[in-house]
């Protein structure tokens, strides 16, 4: 029976994780904008040039292709949670760091369908806001401040990394026996995902529905933007 001592390594060890998967994906593992703005026409068929467009599709369209980036986000995590799992705990750690990456880039793509782009500071910090809310930290009025975005990022990471490694830190335990830890490790990641989702599609939702009604001002659509005059 695993002790307090080997949970609180473990937790440890999760954190470690979390805010390593989350940094790469941050740094390297962005989902590009335009492209998956393209992905929303031909895929989903939304009839969008900008992200700006997005908030005159009806929200049930885009609940609809929410659901299923979570659910494939889902399915993709608890695949990989199931081959990397069957090395125990020599490979949980470095499945839950790759989870992180999974979840923050499914993130990313929630944002995006609901019409918030990440280009701008600003953008960015708003990106890291849903983040946390999805990981269920609680940010306090000075990180709402949104200081310098190179400190802001790693500030939230951290935030993330500290509450999400507390809470899956003792369910991962399961995940030292190798042979049960590939089902421990498809069915955590499982709900680990869809829990995340769940909470970000409904930061991004409320927000998007606050612009609808005229609650908060729309993002700035940097695509709308009309060239130089090429007038004589």
């Amino acid at each position: 029976m695993a002790t307090a001592e080997n949970y609180s390594w473990l937790t440890r060890r999760v954190q470690e994780a979390i805010q390593d998967g989350l940094s790469r994906a941050y740094d390297r593992l962005k989902v590009d904008a335009d492209r998956y703005l393209l992905h929303l026409r031909r895929a989903h068929g939304l009839p969008v040039e900008s992200f700006a467009q997005v908030f005159r599709i009806h929200p049930a369209a885009l609940d609809t292709i929410a659901d299923q980036t979570i659910a494939a986000g889902m399915k993709l995590a608890a695949a990989e949670g199931l081959g990397l799992g069957l090395g125990g705990i020599f490979t949980a750690l470095p499945d839950i760091g790759v989870l992180s990456a999974i979840t923050m880039r499914m993130l990313q793509k929630l944002s995006l369908i609901y019409g918030f782009e990440y280009s701008t500071d600003s953008e960015i910090a708003e990106l890291w806001i849903a983040a946390a809310s999805a990981a269920g930290v609680n940010m306090g009025k000075d990180v709402l401040e949104k200081e310098v975005i190179e400190r802001f990022v790693p500030r939230v990471i951290e935030l993330i990394a500290v509450k999400a490694g507390a809470d899956i830190g003792e369910k991962w335990a399961a995940r030292m026996v190798p042979l049960v830890s590939s089902i421990a490790g498809c069915t955590l990641n499982y709900y680990f995902v869809r829990a995340w989702g769940r909470r970000a599609k409904r930061h991004f939702r409320e927000r998007h529905m606050r612009i609808r009604h005229g609650g908060e001002f729309a993002p700035i659509d940097r695509r709308a933007e009309l060239p130089a005059s090429t007038e004589l």
